[in-house]
């Protein structure tokens, strides 16, 4: 499971201009406007080879009583109580205010490792800027400037020394992380309890009722699994509890930290955004993912019909997945959709020969070439197997650059029918050789 670092601080420090240049991405709304941002966003950032997931916070306004400024400072404090590590910003040009002393003495209370982090730092001395914030009490701060970069990395690479070490994960590989994910209410607990065989998570009629993510070790035949019972994810605008809000970070985290996960879907609702928004982040991540329509029990021959074809209209995207129609209470089809979790696992963690993928690769091309981008026609030399959990597939030759989606979906589907990859998320990469003989200009 990846640690968590979250952002803090009085609204307009820069906290969304830190998140997005940590999570390369502009995901969180910037501009010169205190209190822009009012929901929590949440990003995946990676420091050399470690991987941690960043939390933005809106500004914690400490004496706001009543107001969109209590709320977020409820957020706030949720998302302190939630993480491995704090950053706190603060403005290097405004220097230290009341506000930051209440923050500050908020955070020492928590008990969370903190990092004093001195924001909008370009053209002033550093040692300067710094001085003010000693009286903070929190220790050495660090002085950045989040919209130029300065600075940036050699914090991080500070904060991930302070991070936990999280647990081998080669220690026990013939487990099988498998996460149940989906809206609430869809079943997700009855679910796990049916395969448990007991009831070990409490399943009530009432959205919300699991708030955190529930990891449970058990054997099916002679498979070991770990399952993990994630809270709903649900629509933002629907979603008013701070605790509640922040069960989604460890919904996601429950997800990157599985091998499988379980996309249920309740077969007495319509397929909405939220269930294609969950199904793209799975995919996303590179989860192996079987989906299973749960409560089908309960409908008529032509619910059921029209179900089928809304399946197939709006998660057209998951067709590599397996699809079954399942009852947690009855239960029924519980059998086979472990079969093809078990399948799922196989096909993320196969390995593929490279020389079965250069001869595949061969015979596609043979059989139709890439199409010609001006005068150039893309050439595809050979293959192998960049990664597992997805699999990914690096195909290296000259003016690959060229290559259309259309061509890419076509090879990506040879691969996948060759090697019998269903149930995982196939990724292929193209990488162009250069000619050792042209001079650079």
């Amino acid at each position: 499971m990846k640690p968590v670092i979250a952002l803090v601080g009085r609204p307009n420090v820069g906290k969304s201009t830190l998140f997005n240049r940590l999570t390369r991405t502009r995901d969180a709304l910037v501009a010169d406007q205190p209190g822009l941002t009012r929901d929590r966003h949440y990003g995946i950032g990676r420091m050399g080879p470690r991987e941690y997931l960043v939390v933005d916070t809106g500004g914690l306004e400490p004496v706001a009583k009543e107001g969109i400024y209590a709320e977020m400072a409820k957020q706030s404090r949720q998302a302190i109580l939630e993480c491995d590590l704090v950053l706190f910003m603060v403005d290097g040009r405004n220097g230290v205010t009341p506000h930051d002393h209440v923050i500050a003495e908020e955070l020492r209370k928590s008990r969370r490792e903190v990092i004093l982090v001195v924001n909008k730092t370009e053209g002033l001395n550093h040692a300067i800027a710094a001085g003010d914030f000693y009286e903070l009490g929190l220790g050495e701060p660090e002085t950045v400037s989040a919209s130029h970069g300065d600075g940036v990395r050699q914090l991080m690479e500070l904060a991930c020394e302070k991070l936990p070490v999280l647990p081998d994960e080669q220690e026990d590989k013939k487990r099988i992380k498998v996460a149940v994910a989906g809206r609430p209410n869809v079943g997700k607990s009855t679910m796990v309890n049916t395969l448990l065989g007991e009831e070990r998570v409490i399943a009530f009629d009432m959205p919300g009722t699991t708030r955190d993510s529930i990891y449970i070790d058990f054997e099916r035949g002679e498979k070991k699994y770990t399952l993990i019972d994630t809270a709903g994810l649900r629509k933002r605008g629907k979603v008013f509890e701070a605790i509640e809000k922040f069960s989604v970070i460890k919904t996601l985290q429950a997800i990157e930290d599985a091998n499988v996960v379980i996309l249920m879907l309740d077969a007495q609702q319509d397929i909405s955004d939220q269930d294609a928004g969950i199904a793209g982040f799975i995919v996303e991540a590179g989860r192996a993912l079987v989906i299973a329509v749960n409560k089908w029990d309960d409908l008529d021959e032509y619910k059921k019909e029209r179900i089928k074809v809304e399946l197939h209209r709006r998660l057209v995207f998951l067709d590599f997945a397996n699809l079954h129609f399942v009852s947690a209470t009855k239960p029924f089809g519980i059998g086979t959709m472990m079969k093809s979790v078990d399948e799922a696992h196989a096909a993320a963690f196969a390995k593929l020969s490279t020389p079965k993928l250069t001869r595949l690769i061969q015979e596609c091309v043979e059989a139709q070439q890439p199409p010609r981008k001006g005068i150039f026609r893309p050439k595809l030399r050979y293959a192998h197997q960049g990664g597992q959990n997805p699999p990914i597939i690096v195909i290296h030759g000259t003016a690959l650059d060229n290559i259309s989606d259309s061509y890419k979906r076509y090879l990506e589907g040879k691969v996948r029918d060759r090697f019998k990859l269903k149930g995982t998320p196939l990724r292929v990469e193209f990488r162009s050789s250069t000619n050792p003989f042209v001079k650079e200009k």
